[in-house]
């Protein structure tokens, strides 16, 4: 089964059985909302732990969590340090508008320009509030690519290919 991360617990919170999380996701309204079923992977274990989400509050950077039936500090303790992941069944492409993409179908996509030169495969997606940057690991090194229309010309995810418009100083 392939699973997608949508945040890391990063600790507990209280001892009413909150946890503190780290949102890695761009969809925390339909993902964290109450009764939402999520996967709980406890830190370097493979198998999930199925939970249902009774609450949730945001509190400074972080999101805080209660789940269904575990009310107690001592119950969502093991989930420390593990991540809350969804399948791809979970996830739908109605929460996307044009031009938007999950961050699992542009991460491993090879980047070229539009002359047909490689530049190298996005390996990570960083968000800077004004617009997703893509690390482009390449033969020598690292580019750092922002994903604006002025750069970004072509996205194919079926193909894993990105044609980008190289403009001076970018690469």
């Amino acid at each position: 089964m392939e699973w997608f991360n949508v945040g890391r617990i990063v600790n507990t919170h209280g001892i009413r059985g909150e946890v503190r999380v780290l949102s890695t996701t761009d969809f925390e309204e339909e993902r964290f909302v109450v009764g939402n079923k999520l996967a709980a992977f406890k830190k370097d274990d493979k198998k999930p732990t199925w939970v249902t989400i009774e609450s949730m509050r945001r509190h400074k950077n972080f999101i805080l969590l209660t789940f269904e039936g575990m009310h107690n500090i001592n119950l969502v303790e093991p989930f420390k340090e593990g991540m809350l992941k969804v399948t791809k069944d979970q996830m739908s492409d109605d929460l996307l508008a044009e031009n938007e993409y999950f961050f699992h179908d542009i991460v491993g996509c090879s980047v070229v320009s539009e002359e047909g030169e490689t530049i190298g495969a996005v390996v990570d997606i960083l968000q800077t509030g004004a617009n997703d940057v893509w690390v482009v690991k390449g033969a020598k090194k690292e580019h750092y690519i922002p994903y604006i229309e002025d750069i970004v010309k072509e996205i194919d995810v079926d193909e894993k290919k990105i044609v980008i418009h190289v403009m001076e100083g970018l690469l």
